[in-house]
């Protein structure tokens, strides 16, 4: 039986939910082989544009180093004259005069910016994203070029030019940034996370207060959502990034409300009368919200219509059981946690309930569990062994039940939920003295913290 208050927390605040495995190889592979390594200097701007370039640069950059596709080369090795147009470029010069009898072969005479003081020694970078930014009326331009610097002429060399604009501002550098980023993830096969939005719970308008805000992939535009006064937590967005659901105790009790993101209104959802309602959950079609209640007692699983209507009860065990998450790629299954064994632990069933399979080993407390798009790994966070007293974040193969480990002794790391690429996680942590939100690559890499006020928690990444 699990214990009253850990169980307690885990039904009400849902602040202590996470998840486990067994030891294996790392599953998530972000690359194969050796990756190529780009080089992206600071970008200068004509009139007005020149203000806001330490916003664009810095966003390009984030943008670039983030994707996992390839490795940054490091501006501190970076040659002193950089192209800001292909016409910058000037290949080297050798002396005609031959060199003296004994003597070493002259030397090529730099005329300029060229393709080897990039691809060679200390940048030894692949590819250079290079251009400038002017305005243009009440516009910001940019022109930006993607070279391969390992061939032998400029000729050869340009992989990508194109123009960007957007209204002259900090926003419009941020686009313009964000739009060259997009187009160069796309010459390596990746997925741009410009547009998705992450939702969060924070504390920053009062402690005893829990209010859901959203922000861009990057931390950027931070803003709050619901203004209950009261604690609203466990966010799920639908599948078509169109309505939010949560938890809240605006009503007094537990409630699940649904919200309209295109409008911020509260759209029609009937909720149980109940001490718990929480962890709602869309399924991959967005025709049913899942959620648990304690309506007939123990808290279980139901599935409700997108009002509400259509009650049904899917679990009937006499243990807790929360937060379901369904497939996103077949509809056809949930993982879930429960106290069937004791501690909460990783559950799959089907959508009728049948099927039941516990996917942890049954250590310490695994709970949070969250699918990758994929549909064939979910990350979770978890307490056995590691950091004794404090949850890691794990991905698990859910066919091998083989899992990687994320995150290592650094305070606790809670409710990771994929990005839409399959490549990033965000999650919840405290390593940096109180509880923000973070994100890293799914190889545990790359660590950003994206919040500084306030408590956050409870990310999920939605399109």
């Amino acid at each position: 039986m699990i214990k009253r208050t850990v169980w307690m927390g885990l039904c009400l605040a849902v602040a202590a939910l996470v998840v486990a495995a067994q030891e294996g190889p790392i599953v998530i592979k972000l690359s194969s082989g050796e990756r190529a390594v780009l080089a992206a200097p600071d970008f200068r701007g004509a009139g007005d544009a020149q203000q806001y370039m330490n916003v664009f640069n810095q966003t390009l950059w984030r943008d670039l180093e983030s994707s996992g596709l390839y490795s940054m080369a490091s501006k501190s090795f970076y040659p002193l004259q950089t192209p800001q147009r292909p016409e910058d470029f000037r290949r080297p010069v050798t002396p005609s005069q031959p060199a003296r009898r004994g003597a070493p072969p002259p030397q090529p005479v730099s005329q300029g910016p060229w393709l080897t003081d990039w691809s060679g020694p200390p940048v030894k970078a692949t590819y250079l994203a290079f251009g400038y930014t002017a305005p243009q009326g009440d516009q910001i331009v940019l022109r930006g070029w993607l070279y391969n610097v390992t061939q032998a002429d400029t000729a050869n060399a340009q992989v990508l030019g194109k123009v960007y604009l957007a209204p002259m501002g900090e926003e419009g550098a941020r686009k313009v940034a964000h739009d060259f980023a997009t187009d160069i993830l796309k010459q390596f096969g990746g997925v741009s996370l410009v547009g998705s939005k992450i939702y969060f719970v924070s504390t920053r308008g009062g402690r005893r207060s829990k209010e859901l805000w959203s922000m861009d992939p990057d931390g950027a535009n931070q803003k709050q959502i619901t203004r209950y006064g009261t604690i609203s937590f466990t966010p799920a967005v639908s599948p078509d990034g169109m309505r939010l659901a949560f938890t809240t105790f605006q009503p007094g009790n537990p409630a699940i409300f649904v919200f309209s993101l295109e409008t911020g209104r509260r759209l029609p959802f009937y909720s149980p009368v109940s001490s718990v309602t929480t962890t709602p959950e869309f399924t991959p079609d967005g025709q049913h919200i899942l959620f648990a209640s304690a309506i007939g007692g123990w808290t279980q699983i139901f599935s409700a219509n997108p009002d509400g209507s259509g009650l049904r009860r899917i679990s009937y065990v006499s243990t807790t059981e929360v937060e379901p998450k369904v497939n996103p790629k077949t509809g056809s299954e949930m993982v879930f946690v429960s106290g069937r064994s004791g501690t909460p632990q990783i559950y799959r069933m089907n959508m009728e309930g049948a099927d039941v399979t516990r996917l942890t080993t049954g250590e310490g407390d695994a709970v949070n569990p969250a699918w990758r798009p994929d549909g064939q790994h979910i990350a979770f966070a978890w307490t056995r062994g590691f950091a004794p007293g404090n949850y890691n974040i794990f991905v698990m193969d859910v066919a091998t039940r083989q899992v990687n480990q994320l995150t290592h002794g650094a305070g606790r790391n809670e409710n990771p939920s994929w990005a839409p690429d399959g490549l990033h996680i965000v999650f919840s942590s405290n390593r940096s003295g109180s509880t923000q939100i973070w994100t890293m690559l799914a190889d545990g890499t790359q660590l950003q913290q994206l919040t500084t006020q306030g408590l956050n928690s409870m990310p999920v990444w939605s399109k």
